[in-house]
């Protein structure tokens, strides 16, 4: 199996992924996925994927992203985190509930905030990858800062405090952009389904 792009072999695997999904029993929608920076600009090698679900985007097809910061020579970890961001994309919101459920059936193992694959799934992923060859990526080292600016990332304005709030049950906080720019939270509201905040943009 030969691809040209990050794009292609990410897409080739989200396929053979998807009968691993339908069979823990979700349906698994049609989904874009790229490589970018999940959770803001890189300076957090924390967050290495996320899923915008369907209702942020226009066309209603969820949105991957897997960070450029994961190395190309194991594969097997870039598709573990792809699979994790896939069971999002199935309308599984948090990290509790249905999305835990659907994590154990595909052989991903806890913490469910940053799941790695099981004993089980880790083969079947490393023979994915050599099927689907080599990962036509290179690293990306998030320490070394952005084009034209030096070795460190430019500022960012961190002082005013931003709305952040759960359109489903009203749960209303509110934090810096320093931190938005980690990672926008989940509704910790056990009574609601803990889907990812909305955050209050001014012009």
């Amino acid at each position: 199996m030969s691809v040209k792009t990050r794009e292609q072999w990410l897409l080739q695997a989200v396929r053979a992924l998807t009968p691993t999904v339908k069979k823990a029993g979700a349906e698994m929608p049609e989904v874009r996925v790229s490589i970018g920076w999940p959770g803001g600009r890189g300076n957090k090698q924390g967050v290495i994927g996320q899923c915008w679900m369907s209702a942020a985007v226009a066309d209603g097809k969820p949105a991957i992203f897997i960070t450029p910061a994961l190395s190309e020579e194991h594969p097997e970890r870039i598709l573990d985190v792809l699979l994790h961001e896939m069971l999002h994309a199935t309308g599984a919101r948090g990290h509790r509930g249905a999305f835990a459920k659907l994590a154990k059936a595909v052989g991903l193992e806890a913490p469910w905030t940053a799941t790695t694959a099981g004993e089980a799934l880790k083969p079947r992923l490393e023979k994915l990858a050599v099927r689907l060859g080599p990962f036509p990526h290179a690293v990306v080292r998030n320490d070394q800062g952005l084009v034209g600016v030096g070795p460190s990332l430019p500022p960012v304005q961190g002082t005013r405090m931003i709305k952040v709030w759960c359109e489903q049950c009203g749960y209303t906080l509110r934090a810096t952009m320093k931190w938005l720019s980690t990672g926008i939270p989940y509704c910790p509201n056990d009574e609601c389904d803990g889907g990812v905040m909305l955050v209050e943009v001014k012009g």
